[in-house]
């Protein structure tokens, strides 16, 4: 079993993790969609659940409010950071050429 890189409770400040963006697009249209979708999201953890994989696995998962929606949503924990890690993970994240 390899040891969780963060660890999340209920109040914590958290971001979503970054996206590669080594998406390339030709159509005008294709980019505009795909832009629709890199705004950086922040909110608060308000809740932790763990659910079963295929293989019976916990897997931890965080209800968060992000600052930009009323309720809160339910995401993988491997898919977020706490804020003051993501300036550091979004270096290490980026794609060369960018």
């Amino acid at each position: 079993m390899t040891k969780r890189l963060f660890e999340y409770s209920i109040g914590d400040r958290i971001a979503e993790r970054p996206k590669i963006h080594g998406v390339f697009a030709t159509s005008l249209e294709s980019i505009e969609r795909i832009k629709q979708y890199r705004n950086q999201r922040y909110g608060e953890v308000v809740g932790v659940n763990y659910k079963l994989d295929s293989r019976g696995n916990r897997q931890k998962y965080l209800l968060i409010k992000w600052d930009h929606l009323n309720s809160a949503t339910v995401h993988y924990a491997a898919r977020i950071c706490p804020v003051s890690e993501l300036e550091r993970l979004s270096k290490e994240t980026l794609v060369p050429g960018e």
